[in-house]
């Protein structure tokens, strides 16, 4: 079956499940799928049935609000989440991804990955402490201080991120035997007092006042040895320019439309908007309770148009000549073509960008015995883990790659140079190794892997 006949009937089939399961219940209208979590974002509305809802296949709903989001669209997998982090902190673990599948139906594939994740080399490894230091002097020349000593972390130097158990310092408290003079200090001031008045006369240019104080006991000065008093005032006093004229608190206006409806198909909004003027808050009164703007749902019985996208290109055709020249296994260049299928063109007026079909030149070497010997290309990357947890392996390939003598790949064209293809499968063979001419495979065990549970 055709990409484009498959889409539809796939639709068509979507369509009418959601119309014999949900009939006209009304569900939470959602404009968006979150492509990795598979959360419904931004609430267009409730009160729209599941039916009108999914005119636009992007959107998604849910039953309430406690229900899962179900997506509009056919069944496909989210995008990869992130990396977990590594199984281990030094030398080799593992790591995880997961993936979920949004829509309606099941996917095919697998939903985890695993790969292999160093985060470095080597374990750290502590080291050792050095003697102490002799004791510094005492902080202080009289009452009571400290004095300090200190070692160093190299008897051994820690390896890879280690560090010495302890502490590198150490503090002991010491007596100088002399009695300290002790200075006055202000403790905290007090709260503000009430201002003299409750509200400002407009216009006077005077304004009440208000007062604090604070108490000099942070700490109070000695009489033995003879203390400083505290410098300054215990008293402040300042301007209350603060306080409101008689307060009008503010009211709303009538709600005005601002926009048409943000769609043209399937269901959107409108927006709508209020201004606090009916009055509007006068001398420090209340703004009015509320936002300034709104939105409604609007709807417009119109299913949203799927726009026109390529399919994926066919498979090259036979490599021949039109005139039926035998060509196979001869250094005599041919053509072979393939197409591809511009899906969801429903009019003439609707149409892909660029070509539906495309042409090369090509050598037809299918089934060619070549007894020269080909090439080994140097492993591949090592693919990703077998299981995401317990035993697990990775694995990685050498291919033999076929050698092609006397076969130009560039030959003269009319106007330039034209790049010639290989098609079909040769026969042929590389050196060995291991036994092997064809492929090689290793297979290396993923370490550090999660416990099955």
């Amino acid at each position: 079956m055709a990409p484009r006949s498959l889409f539809l009937l796939v639709t068509a089939r979507l369509l009418v499940i959601l119309q014999s399961a949900a009939g006209s219940d009304d569900v939470l209208c959602y404009t968006e799928v979150n492509e990795v979590t598979g959360e419904c974002e931004d609430l267009l509305g409730d009160g729209v049935s599941e039916l009108d809802c999914c005119l636009n296949v992007k959107y998604g709903f849910k039953r309430d609000a406690q229900s899962p989001c179900q997506a509009c669209r056919p069944a496909e997998w989210s995008l990869w989440g992130e990396w977990s982090p590594c199984t281990v902190s030094c030398l080799e673990g593992v790591h995880q991804r997961t993936r979920i599948c949004v829509g309606q139906g099941d996917c095919e594939g697998h939903k985890l990955e695993v790969r292999v994740c160093s985060l470095r080399d080597c374990c750290p490894r502590n080291g050792g402490w050095s003697e102490w230091s002799s004791w510094s002097a005492c902080s202080v020349t009289c009452e009571k201080g400290q004095r300090k000593r200190d070692r160093q972390c190299n008897n051994p130097s820690p390896l890879c991120g280690g560090s010495c158990r302890g502490n590198a310092e150490e503090v002991e408290k010491c007596d100088t035997l002399q009695i300290c003079p002790t200075h006055g200090q202000w403790g905290d001031w007090g709260g503000w007092g009430q201002c003299s008045a409750t509200c400002t006369v407009e216009g006077s240019g005077r304004f009440p006042t208000q007062s604090r104080f604070r108490q000099c006991d942070n700490p109070s000065p000695s009489n033995f040895p003879q203390g400083n008093p505290c410098p300054g005032s215990n008293r402040d006093f300042t301007d209350c320019t603060t306080l409101p004229f008689c307060p009008v608190d503010g009211q709303w206006g009538a709600w005005q439309k601002e926009s048409d409806c943000s769609v043209t198909c399937g269901v959107g909004r409108e927006r709508r908007r209020r201004s606090c003027d009916s009055p509007p808050p006068q001398h420090g009164g209340k703004y009015c309770v509320g936002s300034p703007t709104g939105q409604t749902i609007c709807n417009t019985k119109k299913a949203c148009i799927i726009e026109p996208a390529w399919g994926n290109w066919e498979e090259w055709s036979i490599c021949k000549r039109l005139t039926n020249d035998e060509v196979k296994c001869r250094r005599k260049a041919a053509l072979q073509h393939r197409k591809r299928i511009c899906e969801n063109a429903d009019t003439d007026d609707q149409f892909c960008e660029g070509e539906g079909r495309e042409s090369r030149s090509c050598y037809n070497v299918d089934g060619c015995e070549f007894t020269e010997l080909g090439t080994w290309p140097e492993w591949s990357n090592w693919g990703l883990c077998s299981s995401p947890c317990g035993y697990s392996e990775r694995k990685r390939f050498r291919e033999c790659l076929a050698k092609y003598p006397g076969y130009p790949t560039v030959v003269d064209g009319a106007v330039k140079p034209v790049e010639v293809f290989f098609w079909g499968t040769p026969k042929f063979k590389c050196a060995a190794i291991n036994g092997q001419t064809k492929k090689l495979e290793e297979t290396q065990e993923c370490k550090n892997t999660l416990p099955c549970t």
